[in-house]
């Protein structure tokens, strides 16, 4: 499948498993002009209802979503789960109709295996400069299993395409974005997010600067209102800023074909654009 046409909507999605009023799904949508990404608002989506709802919007679009596309194929493989990204969540559902009965699954397999190797990452997550993304089965602390078992669901029950993974509607367009990919590039391991700290403050201060002069290797310049500057800014969770940098990152896949991702990815494991 190529992917080569610029979309007219661009959309970065910072997801919650479990969405509320207090900590929603955020959505940054945004148009690109040349190297000028625009970011035309910010959405909320307190209910996963509600999120799905939005997957719906008619295309063309481009969304990067920060949660994992796949599972690591040995866990896979080790479980017999299936050999398309369509068994693998058909399986996984059948097996465990609910979250806690899918990190029961994962924990039983867990205490089978060796110490270290009980939390296992794709290729994907350890091929970052720098740094490591979270195991795809970990389902406490940074809850990303979960994240996984509840949106992976909703993005083929929307008919979304997930490029070299499922072939969905090829107006609406997902790719898994990592916005700690390029908050890393850009200020290192400081933290930004998740505490009132000054630091953290000044950390999401200097990451929008930087992207606001195109200093990263994405080679974009986003452009957006003092008003929306200040309210990304202000969100101490980081989430406002974390659907930000996912929407750089799908706007840079809208300029590559094959949305910039590698010749062939494992259809199990998928892969984190950018990476």
């Amino acid at each position: 499948m190529t992917l080569t046409a610029t979309p007219t909507l661009l959309a970065g999605i910072d997801f919650s498993c479990n969405p509320s009023q207090r900590k929603p799904v955020s959505v940054a949508l945004g148009h690109l002009l040349g190297p000028v990404l625009k970011l035309q608002r910010l959405e909320n989506f307190s209910t996963l209802d509600a999120f799905s709802s939005w997957l719906a919007t008619p295309g063309p679009w481009l969304g990067a979503f920060d949660f994992p596309f796949g599972l690591p194929r040995a866990f896979v493989e080790a479980n017999g789960l299936g050999s398309t990204c369509e068994e693998l969540i058909g399986n996984v559902r059948a097996r465990c109709p609910t979250r806690m009965q899918w990190r029961s699954f994962i924990d039983t397999w867990g205490n089978t295996q060796p110490a270290g190797q009980r939390l296992l990452h794709r290729r994907t997550d350890t091929a970052l400069q720098g740094l490591s993304s979270t195991s795809p089965l970990q389902t406490r602390y940074v809850p990303v299993g979960f994240m996984y078992y509840e949106g992976v669901p909703r993005l083929l029950d929307a008919g979304v395409t997930l490029p070299q993974m499922h072939a969905g509607d090829p107006a609406r367009v997902a790719v898994e974005g990592y916005p700690g990919l390029l908050a890393h590039e850009l200020i290192g391991r400081r933290s930004y997010k998740n505490k009132e700290e000054a630091d953290r403050l000044i950390a999401r201060k200097e990451i929008l600067d930087a992207l606001e002069q195109g200093r990263s290797r994405l080679g974009l310049r986003l452009r957006l209102t003092h008003a929306q500057r200040d309210h990304v800014i202000d969100d101490a969770s980081g989430d406002r800023l974390d659907a930000v940098l996912c929407l750089m990152q799908a706007a840079w896949a809208s300029t590559r074909a094959g949305c910039g991702l590698p010749e062939s990815i494992d259809p199990i494991e998928g892969w984190i654009v950018s990476a």
